[in-house]
């Protein structure tokens, strides 16, 4: 196994720094074991969500029945995590775009094989981040001591880097048995480590966001980048030793591709951005979507929202959707806090097959009212965002992944220093507002798109223009330079 901590890029890591990555492995090895000799059983089987739409399949490793019979020349790995919402939403814009080119989808979630010493690492870490979202949208004290500085400049340092290096060792063990020839996917960085670590030949690196970061490099694979910006920073390694200039990363270590998006919703951008304009000249409910990520965060200013757009969606000028994807205790806590919702919502709670009917018939259909959708499993949680998305007007999100969508989109305040290059990229692509600092500016963005036609039109016009010059081909992109490394 490469020790992939002692130097990055050509950039040597400090003895202590490497020491204290040495550290924080041994610590985990201690607390939840070190499987690295184990040899797990491989399966795969039917994706029960998107299994029918998008021919994915996963990958398990447990004991028990299942098929093992990967497709070696049309089957590509989407590595992920669940660590919130976002690294899933590539995940399914990865499988979208594999499947539409005629390639087999596998997903193989680091976070759910239970057994493992990868799952438990990647747990722990990803339990922390959550409460830290949480914490972050209570305490301004907290998030600006803390969790803005860990964000924005902790996690681009190359000292964390090193860090999580060591801590992929522990998650290689869940490769052993994949063949070696099949391309990964990696849509968080831990799977795209422990891929190279795990002797995977042909990975790709698929970076999210719009801050470029040390921690998300696997030096080794492809890295795949979303915005030009990002690009350049990431070549020079920009900051990512404070003010000390680093060699760069090689040329072929990383590829511009565009945003990662469901073909779904590429094919369809200028078609669904045709029926929202429509819509508003016809004096139809604008139609509001609020969709809460896994953190579970920002329910107040969520509640804000709906408190301002309950008069219009009474007057039938507004219409909302309210994804809490797999948290069903923050509907309850948004009832509570708003008791209007009672009386106005129509709830689609934990019926995929209704929820799927309710998305087919409201892109030709008329929508009233509040619309609360909920799904105790997760890929559902997070695919009826995407497919909301096709028959709402305005998305209202922080501005994290789905900044890169094409939809108009309102953005909230972010969570975490990282997101806000999102909301500043999409305003300067024409698809988004700036990011809304608080409630009184939210509500001021909300006022504009209902009473005006001027910024829905901007946006979606920005939208069509952005698709003609692939703007949103980064999942197809992706694919492509996956399966074409085996060509090499």
């Amino acid at each position: 196994m490469t020790d992939r901590s002692k130097m990055i890029f050509g950039n040597e890591i400090g003895s202590g720094a490497y020491r204290k990555a040495v550290r924080g492995k041994q610590k985990y090895a201690k607390k939840y074991g070190d499987d690295s000799k184990k040899s797990y059983p491989v399966k795969l089987v039917g994706n029960a969500c998107l299994g029918e739409p998008l021919g994915v399949r996963d990958i398990r490793v447990e004991e028990g029945e299942g098929d093992s019979s990967f497709d070696l020349d049309k089957g590509v790995i989407v590595g992920n995590i669940r660590m919130g919402f976002g690294h899933y939403r590539i995940s399914i814009a990865m499988a979208s775009a594999a499947h539409a080119l005629g390639y087999t989808p596998y997903w193989m979630d680091l976070n759910s094989f239970p057994e493992t010493t990868c799952t438990k690492v990647i747990g722990a870490q990803n339990d922390l981040y959550s409460m830290g979202s949480r914490l972050s949208q209570k305490s301004r004290l907290f998030n600006k001591l803390l969790w803005e500085p860990l964000n924005y400049e902790g996690f681009r340092q190359l000292t964390y880097n090193a860090a999580d290096q060591k801590n992929a060792e522990l998650m290689a063990t869940v490769f052993r048995n994949i063949p070696k020839e099949l391309p990964v996917i990696g849509t968080h960085v831990w799977p795209a480590q422990a891929a190279l670590h795990g002797g995977m030949k042909y990975v790709v690196n698929a970076i999210p966001d719009n801050w470029p970061m040390a921690l998300h490099l696997s030096e080794g694979a492809v890295h795949l980048i979303q915005t030009r910006q990002s690009y350049m920073g990431y070549r020079i390694l920009n900051g990512m030793a404070k003010k000390k200039v680093l060699k760069p990363m090689p040329a072929d270590a990383l590829r511009y591709t565009g945003h990662y998006i469901d073909h779904e919703l590429v094919f369809n951008a200028e078609k669904d951005c045709d029926a929202r304009l429509e819509r508003k000249r016809n004096g139809e409910p604008m139609r509001f979507l609020l969709t809460i990520g896994g953190a579970g965060a920002q329910k107040e200013l969520f509640a804000a929202v709906i408190k301002y757009l309950i008069p219009a969606i009474r007057e039938k000028r507004a219409a909302l959707y309210i994804n809490v994807g797999d948290y069903k205790q923050v509907w309850e806590a948004l009832r509570r806090e708003v008791p209007a919702l009672n009386t106005l919502s129509t709830t689609h709670f934990g019926d995929w097959e209704n929820t799927k009917s309710f998305c087919d018939a409201a892109l030709g259909g008329a929508v009233e009212g509040v619309h609360a959708f909920w799904h105790e499993n997760i890929f559902e949680a997070v695919y009826c965002t995407n497919l909301l998305m096709r028959s709402a007007d305005v998305l209202l999100t922080k501005p994290s992944e789905l900044a890169f969508y094409p939809i108009p989109k309102l953005f909230l305040k972010r969570i975490g220093g990282h997101e806000k290059w999102g909301a500043i990229h999409s305003a300067e692509v024409g698809d988004g507002t700036l990011e809304c600092q608080d409630i009184p500016h939210t509500l001021q963005m909300v006022k504009l798109f209902l009473e005006e036609e001027t910024l829905l039109r901007e946006m979606c016009e920005a939208i069509k223009i952005n698709k003609t010059i692939g703007l949103y081909d980064g999942a197809y992109k992706a694919v492509e330079i996956a399966m074409g490394l085996k060509q090499r």
